[in-house]
């Protein structure tokens, strides 16, 4: 954990990847499409490892750094995201599919070129070594052509629902109660996170022959009253949105904690390193 004051003059606490010990990569702030809102969202991407970031903040919190006390107790942290999920919506697209016709190859520097979203041309090698797994590949002499491949896609996210289903079982007991085709249905319901419902989510429950339907409305319903996990750490995102959503007037302060990058740039950009009276970070 290290923390920083911005440029702003605010203080931010950021727990990710220590750079200084699995890597050399100063880590860059990238604003990507998310898979599923298609929203610009800000993401970590260091040590070749894309990460996700989180906002967590009690009602009433403060933080010791040093001798010295910042008021504002919220913190951010970064979670690692297999970037084919974020990838999957920009090569679905790039293929131009109609009908029937599995689309076209395309090379990778043209898919990875979105207008207004340079980061993404800064995850080419990640792209190229982790887009084989859902995509066709065909060689021209030296050059690579990738085409997204329906069978490969649905193939991937069978695996992802095995592995969260495996993972459900192990840190809940009251998933082993619950029938098979339920603790899928969670999996499933955790993934669509990440999924556009048209066309993969679709795919993926007509090959479990899950409801879609059902699975909406069962996010509808955690969305509306706050999971046991929500409760136990109090600070998630989802409740610090709807307690932001319910606020008639919000803070220039707040403002400034949720605003997004228009490119990418170095961490240290954003946190340069702070110090009071002689004391140091690491």
């Amino acid at each position: 954990m290290a923390w920083w004051v911005g440029a702003d003059g605010d203080i931010r606490v950021l727990i990710a990847p220590d750079q200084g010990s699995v890597g050399s990569s100063p880590g860059h702030l990238l604003s990507l499409l998310h898979p599923r809102s298609g929203i610009s969202t800000v993401y970590l991407f260091i040590n070749d490892s894309l990460q996700e970031l989180h906002w967590f903040k009690q009602s009433y919190g403060s933080w010791f750094l040093g001798d010295y006390v910042c008021e504002d107790g919220s913190m951010y942290m970064s979670t690692p995201i297999d970037p084919v999920f974020i990838m999957l919506p920009i090569f679905e697209k790039a293929r131009f599919k109609k009908g029937d016709d599995p689309g076209k190859f395309r090379q990778l520097d043209e898919m990875v070129f979105v207008d207004g979203h340079p980061g993404y041309q800064q995850l080419l090698p990640v792209v190229e070594k982790s887009m084989h797994v859902v995509c066709e590949v065909k060689e021209v002499g030296s050059v690579k052509f990738f085409r997204l491949d329906d069978s490969k896609v649905l193939a991937w996210l069978c695996q992802k629902v095995y592995r969260l289903k495996l993972t459900l079982l192990t840190l809940d007991k009251n998933y082993a109660a619950q029938d098979e085709k339920h603790t899928m249905a969670d999996a499933v319901s955790i993934l669509r996170e990440y999924l556009k419902d048209d066309p993969w989510l679709k795919l993926l429950c007509n090959h479990l022959r899950l409801n879609l339907e059902d699975l909406a409305r069962k996010a509808a319903g955690i969305d509306a009253l706050p999971s046991a996990a929500d409760k136990a750490l109090g600070s998630s995102l989802i409740q610090e949105n709807r307690e932001m959503e319910k606020k008639a007037a919000v803070t220039v302060r707040q403002k400034k904690k949720v605003k997004l990058e228009k490119d990418s740039q170095n961490i240290k950009d954003m946190f340069s390193r702070a110090t009071r009276r002689g004391s140091k970070t690491t």
